[in-house]
């Protein structure tokens, strides 16, 4: 057994090393492009199709064929179904990126960030002026952002409530928010199918409720008849939000374990640090 595996390891040339470890990271830098990206839903059909093939030999005569005359055109198929993300994948490829930078947000710049965002929601609401805010997750939205004005630039209540002005030429559209920049505004989103809505909603709510079918996005919606706050998340619509619910939301998507933990010592030490200091009085 030793000598197998001794004479197994032996055959192995050092060219061999690095042409396995550039395969693997290009299988690796695939199937992360994949995981983020629309492409992955898409992905999964194609495997439950290739199993439903494999396992339908031998009995299902008829539906194995059918699924053998499917996949004969696949290829085909393929380029013209993932163009989009075929494209995106050679332009990241053309700039030496394959996934998005990390938030490198600290959590105080966190907290004022989310801040300027309850800010503007809370004046859009008041004074009945729509907007339309979709936070970018895990589900890339570079082709959504390609539909409308590219910005590129930090996110900060003056620029959202510029955006979303009624005299601003990208008020109507949506904005795309990727970690704590603008990615682009006046975006048109894909409108929801689900015909059990209510009347009341309308286009606004609808591409807010499409959008997150399409994607993992997070989606505030602030109507202009009504002023009233909903968010949209995987495809269902949560209305009549009041500002303390949004910055909570906004905290859980933008904080993590270690941020909250923190914040939460810092607010109890204010408080005994308050406490000791009425004492002493």
């Amino acid at each position: 057994m030793i000598q197998t595996i001794t004479s197994l390891f032996a055959a192995v040339k050092f060219s061999d090393v690095i042409d396995i470890m550039i395969i693997s990271v290009v299988i690796f830098l695939i199937l992360n492009y994949a995981r983020t990206s629309r492409a992955a839903s898409l992905g999964k059909g194609i495997i439950f199709l290739i199993l439903a093939y494999i396992l339908s030999s031998g009995r299902l005569y008829v539906f194995h064929w059918l699924l053998g005359q499917i996949l004969s055109v696949g290829l085909v198929s393929l380029v013209i179904i993932f163009q989009p993300e075929l494209r995106r994948a050679l332009e990241y490829i053309g700039r030496g990126k394959f996934a998005k930078g990390q938030n490198s947000m600290t959590r105080m710049q966190k907290e004022e960030f989310i801040d300027q965002i309850v800010a503007s929601i809370g004046y859009f609401a008041s004074r009945k002026e729509g907007a339309l805010l979709v936070f970018e997750r895990e589900t890339a939205l570079s082709d959504i952002a390609e539909t409308g004005t590219i910005i590129d630039a930090r996110l900060s209540q003056e620029l959202i409530d510029n955006i979303f002005y009624k005299g601003s030429p990208l008020h109507d559209g949506a904005a795309i928010i990727r970690a704590d920049r603008i990615l682009a505004a006046g975006c048109v989103l894909p409108l929801t199918e689900n015909t059990n809505l209510s009347k009341d909603l309308g286009t606004r709510h609808r591409a807010g409720i499409g959008v997150s079918e399409a994607s993992d996005a997070l989606v505030l919606i602030v109507s202009e008849e009504t002023g009233i706050i909903s968010m949209a998340m995987d495809g269902k619509l949560s209305r009549f939000l009041d500002l303390k619910t949004v910055q909570k939301t906004l905290m859980t998507y933008y904080m993590d374990r270690k941020d909250i933990r923190s914040s939460s010592r810092d607010l109890l030490s204010m408080i005994w640090r308050n406490y000791n200091g009425t004492q002493q009085s």
